[in-house]
């Protein structure tokens, strides 16, 4: 059996998960006994296997076809089915990223398997895998096992280590039916900018309500430049209007899980807790010094954000 890590890339670029993924299957191959394997889908994207041959990978399945070129979970979901029923694969992973988050549960539904999403760690043990996922908004982990000869489960970015590893990294054709597509896709748009993408920034920073309005986040925007940040928001901020919903973070926003979240004027609801609790180092900045953002913070500052940051922003042009 095997271990196969379906391989995100955009533009014929591939994703930070993806490596991510290849890196915790490596493990878990070495774990288990399985092989692992890498299923590339998408057009013109056959020349991205040698990079995926990086990471350990025994063997990399490439679908490459015109009707595969703009990215819609039918095809893509009915691809992944086909090649999970000729290998039989143990396990299937994939990132929690919005485009594991549409293809997972859609794949799992076709194949008839069980899925754990937004996994924080997976070990293999005792002869079955062990995923770990956050419940009750962070304030818990459950662990869970899947029944069934196969498993599928997205990680969480961010979380687990990127490990280069020498393999086999054999490459086949993988040739399957493709259905019509119910949706046409016209377009893509892309945000402009030239910020790291938020589930895949190393830095972050946010402000929230305490910003006192959007001309708050100018602050924000020139700590995250002087860091090569991205920026996020609040839930309240994004409510308010002062930023659009694609840099909400929390709950009902993005889960990040940056090294360090410099969060500032954000009060530490738990929804926006349950969004960045899994940061590596957590500093937050509030004048308000029974915040709840200090009780999960590694570093807090208590005072006046318009000028901690400015003041902040100095010593990082000085240090630089």
């Amino acid at each position: 059996m095997s271990i196969v890590v379906c391989a995100e890339q955009r533009d014929g670029s591939l994703r930070k998960i993806t490596f991510e993924a290849l890196s915790t299957g490596k493990r878990l191959a070495e774990a288990s006994g399985e092989t692992l394997k890498a299923l590339l889908i998408g057009n013109g994207i056959a020349g991205l296997a040698d990079e995926l041959k990086k990471y350990g990978v025994d063997e990399v399945a490439v679908v490459d076809n015109a009707a595969l070129g703009a990215y819609t979970a039918d095809a893509y979901a009915a691809v992944l089915a086909a090649y999970v029923a000729q290998e039989n694969p143990a396990l299937v992973l994939f990132g929690h990223s919005s485009f594991g988050k549409e293809l997972a549960p859609r794949a799992a539904a076709k194949v008839d398997c069980g899925l754990v999403s937004d996994c924080i760690d997976i070990n293999f043990a005792d002869g079955d895998y062990l995923f770990k996922h956050p419940v009750y908004a962070g304030k818990a982990i459950g662990n869970y096992k899947v029944a069934g000869p196969v498993r599928m489960a997205t990680l969480r970015p961010n979380v687990f280590p990127i490990v280069e590893s020498a393999g086999a990294g054999a490459v086949v054709n993988f040739a399957t039916d493709i259905p019509a597509a119910k949706v046409t896709v016209t377009g893509t748009m892309m945000a402009s900018g030239d910020r790291p993408e938020l589930t895949e920034a190393d830095i972050i920073c946010s402000g929230g309500r305490g910003l006192g309005g959007p001309e708050g986040f100018k602050l924000i925007e020139a700590l995250a430049d002087a860091l090569g940040a991205a920026v996020g928001s609040s839930r309240a901020a994004v409510d308010a209007g002062w930023r659009e919903h694609a840099a909400q973070v929390g709950q009902t926003g993005k889960v990040v899980s940056p090294n360090l979240y410099v969060a500032s004027g954000i009060s530490g609801a738990i929804q926006h807790l349950a969004g960045m609790g899994s940061s590596k180092v957590i500093v937050g900045i509030n004048k308000d010094g029974e915040a709840n953002i200090f009780n999960v913070a590694d570093y807090g500052v208590e005072g006046d954000l318009n000028k901690i940051i400015p003041a902040l922003i100095e010593k990082l042009k000085e240090l630089q």
